[in-house]
Formats: C-alpha cells, structure tokens, sequence
C-alpha cells in the first residue's frame, strides 16, 4: 500500500490535538497485518534515533534510494510508514581528550550536520529539513520525509553555552548529554568512573540553556544520578531518545528502572523504546555485553578502531558456535506494556536505534519497513489507534511543543543565571 497522504495528513491531525476523528479501517477489514499497515501508514510515525548521518561517513551510500546494507533508506521507509526520523549527529566519546578537549567533536557534529543537509538537497522532493512541529506538519502535508536532527553526545558544545544556541541554529532539536565515557557534561551510565557525581556544573548550566533555546534534554545514556539532577533543573519536559526499561535488564544503568520512567512521566516526559536486543532482554544483554568486552579487548589489542572491518570481522567470527539470542517482536511489545502499566499511554514512543545496534534488532524487526509489525504486535495485545497514534508520534510531539513554547516565552531573556 502507498501513502496516501490525504488520508494521512487529515488522520494526523488526531495527533496534533485538533480533530478526534480516526482513519477508515482497510480493505482488509479485520485482518490484523492490513489493518496495522493501514494505521502506520495513517499517523505521524516519528522515531527518535537513527544512525544514518555516522554510517555513511563510514561507507557512504546514497540513502535517497535503494541502500540495502543498512537499515534506513528512502523506499524503505515509505514502506514502513515512517514520516519523522531523527538522523543522530554521534560524535565518538573519546575524542574528548582527558583533558576535555572536544574540537575534534565539534568539528565532527557540523561534517554530520552536512551529511543531514545535503541528503535533503539531493533530493527536495523526498525529504525536507524538520526544524519544529510546524516543519513536522508541512512534511506530512506534502508527502515527504522530514529529516529531524539530535545530537548523541553533548561533547561537540565544547565549553562553551553559545555553543547551544549555535547547534539549534544549525537544526538540532535534542541533545543526548553523554554518551559512552562520561564528559565535561555529565556522567555517563557506562562509565564506571562517575567524576561530576552527576551534572558538571557547566552541565548544569547547558540543561538551563537548552531549555532557554528550545532544544530537548536527552537523558538517554546518562548516569542515574544525572538523571535525577535534570529532572530537578528542567522547566520542561525531557526525553529518552532511545532506552528502555531496566525491569528487564536488572543491573544494566543504561536502561531507565521503573522509579526513573515514573519520575520522567511526572516530568511529562517520553521514554522513547530502544529495540536492540540487549535493550530489551536479560540473556540478549549478558551476550552483548561479553561480546562488547570481546571486541573492545580485541580491537586495542590489534590496533584496529571497534567498528572497522576487521572488528566487524572478528564479531562473526565470536558469534560462530555462540548463536546470537534475539529478542522478538513479543518482546519489543512487552517493552510498551511495562511503561504504559507504570504511568501511563502519555509517556513512550519509539526510538529504535536502527543503524546503531548492529546486527542484534529482533526477529521481524530489522529496518524502517517494520514498524507494522510492532502496531500488528499492539494491535494483537489490544490497543486501540489513538492509543497507537500517541506511541507512533504523538506524545513526541507533545512534548517537543512544550519546549517551543517554553523558548519562546523566554525569547528576550538571556541565559539563567545560577
């Protein structure tokens, strides 16, 4: 089935809080694919995290058309249904130096900006640049995809609060505050090393200005107690752009514990469902896990970077005897279930780190042409399409017009002083 967009923009607008109708069912009546198909291909679909910009740095392909060696291309996510992807700008954690240098990153996040830029230039009448929930809107309108930017790791800010209102400027409308190692931001959830307790004070402070400019805080990836120090700063509501729920990956800091998603439901936030198996399952984590500790230990051994050929090379070769435990479709489902049982249908989307999590996406789920077959999974369990709708994009969006109405109110003002 092909988009309609007539159907989609008007059913959308559910979303958007102006109208309570819903779509027609399909053709198919009450066969549970068609109608999946149907209802992901009639809402706004947003998905918070996907690789692209990093993975054609590495090994560039024209993504604007049939790119089958990654997860995310144009016809694919047609297919699927996917309306708003956010292109992750990821700078690497260590290339801030000891000393908390971040040039290198701050050079790097403008090259992927580039990368996003000329995506969209190459071909206008597939994609346009998202800047806010009105460009969201003007894209469903006119049948395109609309290419939304966050920023993985705060690093590239380098020091320096203008820096904020400079990556706004250029398109990012979310910023995950650490990534791997913790940096001159914050603490970072897979860094034993936990140097700032938290927040830095400049941590602090870019949370305050972040709010101030209308970016989205991204509390993805960030210790717990940074996370609970964004909660007591931000005057908006906060994002995880792509986690999940710890409940199913006792010990893994990573993942948000029920305690965390219900303060970040309190917030108004999102938690933003991330689908790589070692997310979403205990026996899916310990794997990865001790295959992460594997490679990292191979790779500095060999000299190599972890996500060169020859690693990769060395991942299918640890894998050999070792079978891989997927997650499942099931197991995604059972994701949504436990956040919405918690707090609520308000406060989870999807943000499923296509082109990040390698090859350990569950069965079923492999790329953007997938997403019927999570609604399909929802379907089955009982919800109904506004519930589905809210999950798809809409309480994304919720939350992201609440940080633009609070920066414009703030318009004039300059940054908080502590």
């Amino acid at each position: 089935m092909n988009k309609n967009v007539t159907i989609k923009l008007a059913a959308s607008v559910v979303v958007l809080g102006v109208l309570t109708a819903t779509t027609a069912l399909c053709a198919d009546g009450d066969d549970l694919q068609g109608r999946a198909r149907q209802i992901t291909h009639a809402y706004l679909l947003a998905d918070t995290h996907i690789d692209v910009p990093y993975r054609i740095r590495e090994a560039w392909v024209d993504v604007t058309g049939p790119a089958p060696d990654g997860q995310f291309d144009y016809p694919r996510a047609v297919e699927g249904g996917l309306n708003l992807p956010f292109m992750s700008i990821y700078t690497p954690a260590d290339l801030e130096g000891a000393d908390g240098n971040a040039d290198e990153n701050y050079q790097l996040a403008n090259e992927l900006i580039d990368e996003v830029e000329a995506i969209a230039a190459r071909a206008p009448e597939k994609f346009m640049l998202v800047k806010s929930v009105a460009d969201a809107e003007k894209a469903l309108a006119s049948g395109r995809v609309g290419l939304a930017m966050g920023m993985e790791n705060g690093s590239p800010i380098n020091h320096k609060l203008e820096n904020v209102r400079f990556f706004h400027d250029r398109g990012i409308r979310y910023i995950t505050l650490a990534h791997g190692l913790s940096n001159h931001i914050s603490d970072s959830s897979y860094d034993e090393h936990h140097q700032w307790n938290g927040l830095s004070p400049f941590g602090r402070e870019v949370v305050k200005e972040m709010n101030r400019v209308g970016i989205m805080v991204d509390v993805s990836h960030i210790s717990d107690d940074a996370f609970r120090q964004v909660m007591e700063i931000s005057k908006v509501p906060v994002i995880a752009s792509h986690s999940s729920a710890r409940f199913f990956t006792p010990g893994f800091e990573r993942n948000m514990s029920d305690g965390m998603i219900e303060a970040l439901a309190k917030n108004g936030g999102v938690i933003q469902i991330n689908i790589g198996s070692g997310f979403l399952t205990a026996k899916a984590n310990e794997y990865s896990m001790a295959e992460w500790k594997e490679e990292s230990a191979w790779a500095k051994d060999h000299g190599v970077a972890e996500n060169s050929p020859e690693a990769k090379q060395h991942q299918q070769e640890y894998r050999k005897g070792r079978p891989f435990p997927y997650a499942t479709v099931a197991d995604v489902a059972n994701q949504f279930d436990h956040v919405i049982k918690l707090v609520g249908i308000d406060h989870v989307g999807i943000g499923t780190d296509f082109d990040g999590v390698g090859d350990s996406l569950p069965l079923g789920l492999k790329d953007v042409s997938d997403y019927p077959v999570l609604v399909a999974a929802l379907l089955k369990r009982g919800y109904g399409e506004e519930d589905i709708a809210k999950i798809l994009g809409g309480n994304l969006l919720r939350v992201w017009r609440q940080v633009e109405a609070y920066a414009r109110a703030q318009q004039g003002k300059g940054p908080e002083k502590s």
